[in-house]
Parts: C-alpha cells; structure tokens; sequence
C-alpha cells in the first residue's frame, strides 16, 4: 500500500488547515503516515498522539464518508495520547 499511502498523505496535504502538533495515522498491515505543520509524509516517528483504523476505515475517514468522532465511539478508530491533538486534527482536516 505504499503507493495508496502516498496518494492519502497527498490528499491530507490538500486538506490540512493549520494543524499545530505531531500526529501519526496508523493503518494497520500498510503503515504509518505522519501530519505535523509541514504538511503528511509517510513515515513511522514519534508523535503527540496517534491513531489507529483499518484501512477501510482510514479511507472513509480521509474521504469525508465516516466522521472521526463516530469513527471513534464506534471502536472502528483508535486513539493514544494527546486527546486535544487528536480534535484539532479533525478541525484541521474538516
């Protein structure tokens, strides 16, 4: 899924709005990208918070099909760290 990572941290660049922090989407079985206020990389480093879905679920999300929050109280999103982080990511890519 390297190429589909490449293309979802494109399509986060093009959605990103001001995020201030260091954040990390974990797909699970494909990889990591990384958002901070350069923009979304694929990469797999340390971040403030970080948040876990199958790949099914990571692209609903970046598509505006499924919202984070429903994403997350439904189980289909997991989140370690900085909570705070994580809702200002969802502002940002809103």
């Amino acid at each position: 899924m390297s190429e589909d990572l490449n293309a979802a941290a494109a399509a986060l660049n093009e959605k990103l709005d001001g995020f201030d922090g260091i954040a990390k989407f974990v797909v699970e079985g494909e990889g990591a990208i990384m958002v901070d206020s350069d923009g979304a990389r694929v990469a797999d480093e340390e971040a403030d918070v970080t948040l876990t879905a199958d790949r099914d679920t990571f692209m609903a999300l970046l598509s505006g099909d499924l919202d984070p929050t429903s994403a997350f109280m439904t189980g289909k999103l997991s989140v370690d760290g900085d909570m705070g982080k994580a809702m200002a990511l969802g502002s940002a890519l809103a």
